[in-house]
């Protein structure tokens, strides 16, 4: 569905006198002068005898890269452009929009059957006034700023890794503080734990809480994670009932 509207092109538009004398004098093919669109030069190339082998009925306008060995090797970047074919009678713009891969292989793209002959040629379409056509085009570049995102998905181990940690001297911790264990490595991360041995709780007075510290995460990348399954528990003497809590808990960067 061709659409129409108001605005003049913003990149380039051009201006062909006497459009008819292109086919009679054998020019089946016209380069425009070279425009700038998205720091990349470009040009319009119209057919007025059609681009396709045989079809004379249409008129064919493509948009052109050019200068396009200064780049890289293996540049590639997807295009969305608009070709322009203006109303003189209504003064608006019809408009051809597509979207397009160009790269070393292919960096011409645009439309074999812009507009019929017989479309082009009725004096109340308003696109050929007095033999003269008005063409343009706007480009807009769409580089790659690509987020590559690549998740492991790591298996349980099937034999639990554990750490003992023996505390000395203990009772002289004081009351406001904290015991840190040495760094150790389970699973192919680095642990810490911590230990308060007199945290208020709100309803039972005062307990002791162990926290696991994941020191990895320290340097996770933004939006890196991983999920942990563990179970601290307390050892006693022969006899002493032990105590355990198992919990899941998912680590990132900022934990």
């Amino acid at each position: 569905m061709v659409e129409t509207r108001d605005a003049s092109p913003a990149h380039f538009a051009t201006k062909l006198n006497s459009f008819s004398l292109l086919s009679k004098y054998g020019i089946h093919k016209y380069e425009s002068r070279k425009f700038v669109a998205g720091d990349y030069n470009w040009r319009l190339i119209i057919y007025p005898d059609g681009k396709e082998n045989g079809d004379r009925d249409h008129i064919s306008v493509y948009l052109a890269m050019t200068e396009t060995s200064s780049l890289p090797q293996d540049w590639e970047f997807n295009v969305t452009f608009t070709i322009f074919l203006y109303n003189q009678i209504l003064d608006k713009y019809a408009c051809f929009r597509g979207t397009r891969c160009f790269n070393g292989t292919t960096s011409k793209w645009g439309f074999s059957k812009l507009i019929s002959k017989k479309a082009l040629t009725d004096q109340s379409s308003g696109y050929l006034v007095e033999d003269n056509i008005v063409l343009g085009a706007e480009v807009l570049v769409i580089k790659r700023h690509r987020v590559i995102e690549t998740v492991n998905l790591l298996k349980p181990t099937e034999v639990p890794q554990t750490r003992d940690w023996k505390i000395q001297e203990f009772s002289i911790l004081e009351e406001d503080g904290v015991w840190i264990s040495e760094e150790f490595t389970l699973a192919n991360f680095n642990w810490k734990l911590k230990l308060y041995p007199n945290r208020d709780s709100d309803s039972k007075g005062r307990e002791l809480l162990m926290e696991l510290v994941c020191v990895s995460a320290n340097s996770f990348d933004d939006y890196q994670k991983i999920k942990a399954e563990f179970c601290i528990r307390l050892n006693g003497r022969p006899g002493f009932v032990q105590s355990s809590r198992k919990r899941k808990f998912l680590l990132t960067k900022n934990y």
